[in-house]
């Protein structure tokens, strides 16, 4: 169940990012709802996991996945919708495939992105990339700048107050992609431990044949 939500959110999303296209009054309102709800479902799928005791790798990787193409296909979106300059989905993409490929070397040693098994070894690592405040901080920041960037362009909308959400949409995207950036420092430098430098593996080699 817990990876069926997972999974659902992405619909979810996919459908408001749709209707964003369609561009009408309540095709924006609708994807409003719809956003709030793709990002809702991203801690119920986490509470579902606990009570059930549904907690697994797959399901930690689902999650980061569903992550990633949910919040980069807003990026994206409001991209070409010319809502937000282009370095915006430019750094989350670039920061989301550096982080999920060393994550990935990671999981093949029996390390996880979050929980006992973090590949974060420092307190401060494992609070800015795993604790419930920096991931909620993260989320919420998130959230607040999708939804005020959708109301901001809804049709119809007085000028003063699409001009205030704008504002808003923009400060809480800054502030979402300063969390991204930050967020995944600890992971470039947690990674080091996953390679073994050529010497090393030379010196191992040489004493197995002997």
């Amino acid at each position: 169940m817990a990876n069926f939500i997972t999974i659902f959110r992405i619909f979810i999303a996919f459908i408001a990012i749709y209707l964003l296209f369609v561009g009408n009054f309540y095709g924006c309102v609708w994807a409003f709802g719809l956003t709030a709800l793709a990002f809702a479902l991203d801690g119920v799928d986490g509470y579902v996991a606990r009570k059930f005791n549904e907690s697994s790798k797959l399901g930690a990787m689902l999650d980061i996945m569903s992550d990633r193409i949910v919040e980069n296909a807003f990026w994206i979106t409001f991209a070409t919708l010319g809502w937000l300059p282009i370095a915006f989905p430019l750094i989350a993409l670039t920061r989301g495939f550096i982080t999920d490929g060393l994550r990935s070397v990671g999981m093949e040693q029996g390390y996880t992105a979050f929980g006992t098994t973090s590949m974060q070894d420092s307190n401060l690592g494992h609070f800015i990339c795993c604790s419930k405040f920096s991931r909620a901080a993260y989320a919420v920041s998130k959230l607040v700048a999708f939804l005020f960037m959708i109301l901001a362009h809804i049709p119809g909308i007085k000028a003063n107050l699409a001009d205030s959400f704008g504002i808003f949409a923009i400060i809480f995207a800054i502030i979402a992609m300063e969390f991204c950036v930050i967020r995944g420092l600890p992971v470039l430098f947690a990674s080091k431990k996953f390679f073994v430098p050529v010497e090393e593996k030379n010196v191992v080699c040489q004493t197995c044949n002997v």
